[in-house]
């Protein structure tokens, strides 16, 4: 059973309310780790983004995310770091980039980075393996965020450590999600590797 989250301060409380007044619950398993990383599923409506905001001050939990340092000019930095935003080199590709965030972990004392494994809200058929890997790099949990329109339950319901044999562990991952529905399901694409996408994997 997800662990509903218990509201300590006025401010916690008056979003556990308003989720209340909408419908929804904030779910938020106690973490393993003071950093991790955290992705959510399934994205498939703009209407996502008002129940996470809602969640984020309901449990307290701080959030970040990494953007290209061109999103940090001087007049907007210190706006876009309130909001959770850390600068980094986005010039740096494919694995270069991961270790670049995995080593970001490593640095700090406690962090939740949250990264979009799918991309997009609408229909992707795979998953990026970005955020997999950062956790691996890092040796911190992966946190399954999850937004249930059936259940009407928003939150963190699980942990998972990766263990290196990444087709393993997305077994895992299908496994957790098989039951979540989102707001839109046509939108929600499976929840599987690029590899795993027959038509994609023929091609040269």
């Amino acid at each position: 059973m997800p662990q509903v989250h218990t509201p300590k301060t006025f401010g916690q409380r008056l979003a556990t309310r308003a989720l209340g007044m909408l419908g929804w619950k904030a779910v938020l398993e106690p973490s393993p780790s003071p950093k991790f990383v955290a992705v959510g599923y399934p994205h498939t409506s703009n209407w996502d983004f008002l129940y996470a905001i809602l969640w984020k001050f309901a449990t307290g939990q701080p959030m970040n995310w990494v953007g290209k340092k061109e999103l940090f000019p001087p007049l907007l930095a210190p706006l876009m770091k309130a909001l959770g935003g850390i600068p980094l080199d986005r010039g740096k590709k494919g694995s270069e980039f991961v270790s670049q965030v995995a080593e970001l972990i490593r640095s700090r004392e406690a962090i939740v980075l949250v990264v979009a494994a799918e991309g997009t809200r609408s229909r992707a058929e795979y998953w990026r393996s970005g955020f997999y890997y950062m956790a691996l790099g890092a040796q911190v949990p992966i946190a399954l965020g999850y937004l249930d329109y059936a259940r009407r339950e928003v939150g963190i319901g699980a942990y998972l450590w990766p263990s290196g044999d990444i087709r393993a562990d997305f077994e895992k991952l299908r496994a957790f999600y098989a039951d979540k529905v989102g707001k839109k399901p046509e939108n929600a694409g499976p929840v599987r590797l690029r590899e795993e996408v027959p038509e994609l994997e023929a091609k040269p």
